[in-house]
């Protein structure tokens, strides 16, 4: 009776969905599932962002529809978060745009610059809603495969000449979720300059910038010369601060582009609620402490793995950034099967690489967000099953 669009017959399942279905029916079976797939930090919002959402709450004034562009105290928090962290000038009228969770910003943003048929760059493996928002707006994901031989970067210049003509918008996203790989500032430009030759949009996911080790500081991509040109970067506080569940995020980068975002949002919500935004500016502007005890936990949590991981003969690289490790399984195996045997005889989940596109095939990805006790015992499960 009812036939769906083409636009979402074409939509990939969401993984995370099929994911928690799995975990579902297992838990519903009484077994002691350890979840090591999606990433959703473990440990609780710091106590200094819940009091100031509790003080905001109980406002009057905090209750009506809020301002699409988000409140001018926010985004001057935004700009001066940029600014210690980045070294960054950005204006808060033009160049910032707070969001309902990155993840909608980077979902939307297609809508502003792609017309039927229009290619969109999309790394794979990747984030899904890189392309999922790119066949939303009517354009065509054309794969940037990342190859470990290439430290899971795009290589540009493979990209065809006819693609790039007709390439309105690229994805990057390091540190990258799911391989955990870096990017560095000699990409970064020559990223810029691809970008500047070729009249394309950059769109750069920062979500995993604060979630770093053993000294590594990621850099952005709006610190290299020409970035304020063609450049729109997205970042969140869900990981940074604990904050999955409050969605609140931001855009900032040129002010045609963030002009354009704002735009669309307009036309689909009315804005963060004020009383979570009043909270966003205490996580941006409160103590560093949290932070590098968040980094602590995450490297120790890394390290226990890794030393798991290399007991076990599995091959993975010890990350510089993210709470991911990017593990490749043995040879002939098909991700999702592998997967679905960790759970069934481990009582694990993982997530199958495939599931980040065809290029992610071969590996599973690990989040680090339980405990140290629940990553030691994951280690012992699989030691007791079969080898592979």
């Amino acid at each position: 009776m009812f036939k769906l669009s083409k636009k979402l017959k074409s939509l990939p399942p969401y993984l995370f969905l099929e994911i928690d279905k799995a975990k579902r029916k297992a838990r519903l079976e009484g077994r002691d599932i350890i979840d090591l797939g999606v990433g959703d930090p473990d440990q609780p919002t710091p106590k200094y962002i819940i009091d100031a959402l509790c003080l905001a709450v109980q406002d009057p004034a905090n209750h009506h529809y809020a301002l699409d562009q988000g409140m001018p105290a926010l985004r001057r928090a935004i700009v001066g978060w940029y600014k210690h962290r980045f070294n960054i000038n950005l204006n808060p009228d033009s160049e910032i745009l707070p969001l309902i969770g990155s993840k909608e910003g980077i979902a939307h943003f297609p809508l502003g610059f792609i017309n039927q048929g229009d290619y969109v760059l999309v790394p794979e493996p990747g984030y899904p809603p890189y392309k999922g928002g790119t066949i939303l707006a009517g354009g065509k994901p054309f794969p940037l495969p990342l190859l470990e031989k290439n430290a899971f970067l795009p290589d540009l210049k493979r990209i065809p000449l006819n693609v790039c003509k007709k390439a309105k918008l690229i994805f990057v996203n390091y540190p990258n979720n799911p391989t955990s790989a870096t990017a560095e500032k000699p990409f970064y430009k020559e990223l810029i300059d691809f970008a500047h030759k070729h009249r394309i949009i950059i769109i750069s996911d920062l979500a995993y910038s604060e979630i770093c080790y053993d000294g590594y500081k990621p850099s952005s991509i709006l610190e290299v010369d020409g970035a304020q040109d063609v450049v729109i970067e997205f970042h969140s506080l869900s990981k940074t601060y604990n904050m999955t569940g409050w969605r609140v995020g931001f855009a900032c980068g040129n002010e045609k582009l963030i002009s354009a975002l704002a735009k669309i949002k307009s036309n689909v919500d009315s804005g963060i609620f004020s009383a979570v935004q009043l909270a966003g500016i205490a996580a941006l502007d409160g103590p560093e402490g949290h932070i590098k005890n968040m980094r602590s936990l995450y490297q120790e949590r890394r390290d226990i793995l890794m030393r798991g991981l290399n007991s076990l003969g599995w091959q993975a690289n010890n990350p510089k950034a993210t709470f991911y490790v990017w593990i490749r399984i043995p040879k002939g195996n098909d991700s999702i099967k592998f997967a679905g045997a960790i759970l069934e005889r481990a009582n694990i989940v993982v997530t199958p690489g495939v599931g980040f596109g065809k290029y992610g095939e071969g590996y599973i990805r690990i989040a680090l967000t339980v405990p140290e006790e629940r990553i030691r015992e994951a280690i012992e499960r699989l030691k007791k099953i079969s080898s592979w």
